[in-house]
This record gives C-alpha cells, structure tokens and sequence, in this order.
C-alpha cells in the first residue's frame, strides 16, 4: 500500500529533480498502532527495532525499512499504539501513549541536532504522518463539542503546529496519509447504523480537512521539496470489497485475542480461528 504511495510520490517529483524513494536516506514516521513497530528512540539513537506491531506481520513502515528499502534508507519510528494528535484534546487510551505533540518533542530532543547516526538533512528526508484514527474514533460521537468540524479544525491546528516545528528544523518533504474507513471496522459495525452513520461523516470531513490544511501549509512555504497526500481509503475498500477473493474468511468480524497484534501471521488463540483468517 504505502510502496505505491512512495511510486506515486516518486514519478510526480522525479523530473523536477526533487525527493523521491531512491534518494530517501532518512524516514521518520509519526503516527498510531497502523504505524508503531515498537522502536524506541530515548534509548538511543541506534536503539534495536523489537518489531511490535498490531499487523500481525510487518507493517507499512517495516516493509519500507526492509522489503523497498532501495537506498539503505534509515527509518526513525517514533509512532505510538494508541496515539491522537493531542492527549489533551483526546485523550488515548492509556495516559502513557505518546501523542503526535511527544513524538515530535521526542525528534526535537533526540533527532533535531543530527547526531552521529542520524546526519539527516533538508534534502534526503521523508517526515511521514498517519494519524486521526483515535482521534475521530473516540470522539465522533461527542456531543459536548459545538459540531464536529468545528473540533476537527481545533484538531488540525495543533497537527499543523507540529509540522511547523519541524519545518523550522529543517524538514522540507512530508507525506501525510488520510484516515481509512474505520466505518467498515467490525468495531464500529456491530454498534449499528447510527454510529456508522456518524463516524463517516466525521471520516469525511477530518479528511477533507486534513487536505486542505495540506494545502494551505504548501502555500505557506513556498520553499517546501514537496506535501504529498496519499488517500488510503479506496486501499481498504477495494481489500474490504473483495475480500472473499483475496482468502479473508472474515471481514466483517473480529476476536479480541488479537486486537492488539499476535507474535505472527499464523498465531491461533482458540476458540479463535487463525488469525490470518480476519482481515
């Protein structure tokens, strides 16, 4: 999913000579679980990755960092299981979990001044950002909020202040993913229409809003290498549309003996089916 993100983002540069994947020596990723493989960057620089993940297997990050990693290129993952833009605008589900403001102030203590290591530069360095999952997911269904998109727009401003911080350290290209239809999510469908109703409303307008203060932050900064949005919405839904034919026995289910990822891609915790079964 995220190789086609980084192709896309490739071919769209390449003939203006500016950042693509075959000259990324460094990526440093934010974000939530979708995103964290357990590496912790304030035990060092050169910290071993334990490769936890709620994907039962690698994930997008993991497989950049390996799979289609081209150039060598270096990942700093400083994403957190659980994580919202703001723990005090939503709160995670843990006060422990470290939201994008801590993984930022966790890059600008550890990563800013380039150490030995980490000699990052303007030029050869993706920052890349999913995130919103929590933060729509626990709040859509607030009602001590004026309107939702009134509280996205609360939520963007301090997302954006972040990415401020790290333009003014330095960072010039940024990939910033869109949330997937977590409406689709076996969560979210067993609690009925209503609230399917509700979070896809809530999807749509985050979404939208997320692309346009892409936007507005390119105007800003007209000495940006590049703002890419990479939509991983029809992503999920042609997996979730098709999922049959991929050898999904359940898409519309799921077990709570896996729901925080499992040793491997063939674990099995009975009365469980595999969990290779569930998408």
């Amino acid at each position: 999913m995220l190789w086609s993100a980084l192709c896309l983002l490739s071919a769209a540069v390449a003939a203006q000579g500016k950042l693509s994947w075959n000259t990324t020596e460094f990526l440093f990723t934010f974000g939530d679980s979708y995103t964290t493989d357990g590496f912790n960057i304030s035990a060092g620089v050169n910290s071993p990755n334990p490769g936890f993940t709620s994907s039962n297997g690698p994930n997008w990050v993991e497989f950049l960092g390996g799979t289609y990693n081209v150039t060598n290129t270096k990942v700093f993952n400083l994403a957190s299981g659980g994580a919202t833009i703001d723990a005090a605008l939503v709160a995670p589900y843990l006060p422990t979990v470290l939201s994008i403001v801590d993984q930022v102030s966790q890059f600008e203590t550890h990563l800013a001044d380039k150490p030995e290591g980490a000699q990052w530069s303007s030029d050869n360095s993706l920052f890349a950002f999913w995130i919103g999952i929590n933060d729509v997911g626990n709040s859509y269904a607030w009602t001590n909020v004026t309107s939702q998109s009134e509280f996205h727009h609360v939520l963007m401003s301090r997302l954006f202040s972040q990415v401020e911080e790290l333009y003014d350290s330095g960072a010039r290209s940024f990939l910033f993913l869109t949330v997937p239809p977590t409406n689709r999510a076996p969560l979210i469908l067993e609690q009925g229409s209503t609230a399917v109703s509700k979070i896809s409303a809530a999807l749509d307008d985050y979404n939208a809003q997320l692309a346009a203060n892409v936007q507005a932050f390119r105007d800003a900064h007209r000495d940006l290498d590049q703002a890419a949005v990479f939509d991983a919405r029809p992503v999920f839904n042609l997996l979730l549309d098709n999922a049959d034919a991929l050898g999904f026995v359940n898409a519309t289910g799921f077990c709570d003996a896996y729901q925080n990822g499992t040793p491997g891609m063939t674990t099995q915790v009975a009365p469980c089916a595999p969990v290779s079964s569930y998408l």
